[in-house]
């Protein structure tokens, strides 16, 4: 038996490669000098591959999904592993050597890597030794369950995260005590039961982003920043916004903003008799909470005794890798569907945020769930992360408009609720939080914000993500999080430089921050609302627990 040409294999698989010629057709130009460098490094490093398959030698792979013993002792898969990731290498070098614009680089690095993502052969029967193994082990069992579990999950419409018959919203999740005193078709104002004799007389008006469950700041009693607050001597009113159904086909910004959030306020107000309060926003809803108070500044009225922005973009420059979704044409054919009443289904939103990382939250899955057969275990955060939202089509038309593609939110230009939006004109202390491997947004896109906001502000940068950044409860005293206090630094990057790095959560310092702009301390109120805002049902309400169609 001949052995194959190392050497003609790897020269075939580059003359034959399909991005080239996705690249050519779209008349991107490849550098010759650099392809022809390219070349002649791959063909140099897989006939050293090659030689170490021959020869009995396996090859050192660092990627954890071929750490096992399955794939280390097993020759072929071995070295199937480590032309993968060498091809892998080769595809993404050769992205780099497109001549194109910043922009277009990026979506095509984006759509590379999705697709050198799919071909991993950890994500195949025939090329997952682990999978074999196991089916091998069960007598076939493992590959029955597997199918079982795709075929359930087709019908769910959503690969299974967690075991989602572990949780229940009202049960073990959003489950800190509460009491729900306002309602209309948009929104649940939720009033929380005080943990304290004595409250920071200034109270907190939580606002979460609308594009997901609010529950995600109120998991379990452990990890629960709601739960945090109250207990920390707060008066906590919390925004639960409703899944839009067809009925909200056409809301707009202008509502979230005007009967939202500054509703939501007026309600608070009452309530509470204080006409200043400590305002909070996480993500998008931070971006609302922000046009909110610049609205009512812009009527005369400066309703916010401070602002604490977690995780939220005011200036939209650098958008990280949620850009190569936003772009003229993309905007357009979503104007086209939506932008005269529909809904951007909940469905559509996961799969987009799956897609940024979809090794952690796809193919581990299918490799786990279908390949092996295995029951996912029971994780609060990414229940939550498939308990999708709908999305009313005018108003997130509008967002991906005028903030993702035209950035116009920081400008003084665009009109909302009848009002210019001067961001410029909210002069309160804020309270400004990144996370340093956000990919959603980029922390030095929410350290941006201190030269938007007019009043004294504060930066803390988290350790970890997005969600798993913000959600960091002192109980469990994991991670890091950064503070520079000298106010010397007008970038980032020089934030970072001059920044000291301190173990444990960030959760103490924003308690610091609201004490600091609570006000005096007053006896705590037990009985919820008041005689024009009755109680209408214990927390979490009805609102959270609709499901997306």
């Amino acid at each position: 038996m001949n052995m194959p040409d190392p050497q003609a294999f790897a020269s075939a698989w580059m003359q034959s490669n399909p991005l080239a010629a996705m690249m050519q057709d779209a008349g991107l130009h490849i550098k010759p000098e650099a392809m022809e460098q390219l070349k002649n490094d791959y063909l140099k490093d897989f006939g050293a591959l090659w030689q170490e398959f021959i020869s009995g030698k396996a090859p050192a792979i660092s990627d954890r999904r071929f750490s096992s013993a399955a794939w280390q002792g097993n020759p072929m898969s071995a070295f199937n592993a480590a032309a993968y990731l060498l091809n892998a290498k080769f595809l993404n070098a050769m992205v780099e050597t497109v001549e194109a614009t910043p922009q277009q680089k990026q979506k095509i690095r984006f759509a590379v890597q999705q697709i050198i993502d799919a071909m991993s052969p950890a994500n195949f029967l025939a090329t997952n030794p682990e999978a074999q193994q196991k089916l091998i082990e069960t007598k076939g069992e493992s590959l029955t369950k597997g199918l079982a579990n795709m075929l359930a999950d087709m019908n769910k419409g959503h690969i299974s995260l967690s075991d989602e018959s572990a949780f229940e919203v009202g049960r073990n999740l959003a489950v800190t005590e509460g009491t729900v005193v306002y309602e209309n078709p948009l929104f649940q104002l939720i009033q929380y039961t005080p943990k304290t004799a004595t409250v920071n007389q200034v109270p907190l008006l939580m606002v979460p982003p609308c594009i997901n469950k609010y529950y995600i700041l109120d998991l379990q009693p452990e990890n629960s920043l709601v739960r945090y607050a109250v207990e920390q001597g707060n008066t906590v009113f919390l925004i639960s916004w409703s899944n839009p159904d067809k009925s909200l086909a056409g809301t707009t910004w202008d509502d979230y903003v005007e009967k939202g959030v500054i509703q939501a306020i007026r309600v608070a107000q009452d309530i509470t008799g204080e006409d200043k309060l400590n305002m909070f926003g996480f993500c998008v809803g931070g971006t609302i909470v922000s046009t909110a108070l610049a609205v009512l500044a812009a009527r005369g009225e400066q309703v916010a005794n401070s602002l604490t922005l977690l995780t939220t973009f005011l200036d939209f420059r650098d958008t990280g890798v949620l850009d190569v979704f936003v772009d003229e044409a993309q905007v357009a054919i979503r104007e086209q569907q939506l932008k005269g009443g529909g809904l951007m289904p909940g469905r559509d939103l996961a799969s987009t945020f799956s897609s940024l990382r979809p090794n952690d939250l796809v193919w581990n899955y299918v490799q786990s769930n279908y390949l092996k057969g295995n029951d996912p275990a029971a994780f609060d955060l990414l229940f939550w992360n498939s308990d999708s939202t709908n999305l009313p089509g005018p108003m997130f038309c509008w967002y991906l408009r005028n903030t993702y593609l035209e950035n116009k939110l920081k400008t003084g230009k665009l009109v909302v609720a009848g009002e210019k939006v001067d961001l410029g004109k909210i002069d309160v202390p804020a309270f400004i939080y990144g996370s340093r491997e956000d990919h959603i947004v980029p922390w030095p896109s929410a350290f941006d914000s201190l030269a938007i906001l007019s009043g004294k502000t504060r930066f803390v940068l988290g350790a970890s993500g997005h969600i798993a950044g913000v959600i960091n409860s002192p109980v469990k005293n994991k991670r890091s999080y950064w503070i520079n206090d000298s106010g010397k630094a007008r970038t980032a990057q020089a934030w970072f430089d001059g920044a000291t790095e301190k173990p444990g959560s960030w959760w103490p310092e924003w308690s610091t921050f609201l004490n600091d702009n609570g006000g005096k301390k007053v006896k705590a109120k037990t009985k919820p609302g008041n005689s024009r805002y009755t109680p209408i049902e214990p927390a979490p309400g009805r609102y959270v627990k609709v499901k997306a169609d």
